[in-house]
């Protein structure tokens, strides 16, 4: 089959492609997923390095299942997402467990030392603020503004309405706001872009 004709085929056809001896549908597939695998990842994780890591070690598992999968029962991107959720929470309570040396270094050394000060003071309280969200609202905003997916697949993905996962993203996003509001001049903001 065509290289072509694998980018039409949907990601649980791909993968049963592969189960079957298509070398094709898994480059197809890990071509069509890994972005937002390595984004989710990467939010939980705020480290490339780990996140590359995980998304690597997420795919493996995800070819090691292929010959038991089962086209009616998942979908790929729901099985990837928790696998991902998974390794990710496995590895922060390796972190938090390690010593401090052995630390990772900061993953990009070009800014100053107060630049990611800020930022990373920044990207701290953006998650403390998702941290209090509604587990749903904090999902939805988290898929949409985080990963960088369309409604339409985060709705597809929280088993939910169009409608209802926008619902979610305004009110999470008008939540995220108040919880910000007061630190703006903490995190280096002299105007109202929070």
């Amino acid at each position: 089959m065509p290289f072509d004709q694998f980018t039409s085929l949907s990601d649980n056809a791909l993968l049963v492609a592969y189960a079957n001896g298509t070398q094709e549908a898994a480059r197809v597939l890990t071509e069509r997923l890994t972005a937002k695998v390595f984004a989710q990842a990467y939010h939980m994780l705020r480290n490339r390095a780990d996140a590359e890591d995980v998304t690597q070690e997420a795919f493996v598992r995800l070819w090691r299942i292929a010959p038991e999968w089962k086209q009616d029962q998942a979908q790929v991107t729901t099985w990837l997402y928790r696998v991902v959720a998974n390794l990710c929470t496995d590895r922060l309570r390796k972190m938090r467990m390690a010593a401090l040396d052995e630390a990772p270094e900061s993953a990009d050394p070009n800014p100053s030392a107060g630049r990611r000060l800020q930022e990373q003071t920044r990207v701290d309280a953006l998650y403390r603020a998702l941290d209090d969200l509604p587990d749903r609202q904090r999902q939805a905003v988290s898929m949409r503004h985080l990963d960088g997916l369309a409604n339409p697949e985060i709705a597809s993905e929280m088993q939910l309405s169009v409608e209802a996962v926008e619902s979610l993203i305004a009110r999470g996003k008008q939540k995220l706001k108040a919880l910000l509001k007061n630190r703006k001049s903490a995190l280096g903001y002299q105007d109202d872009t929070i």
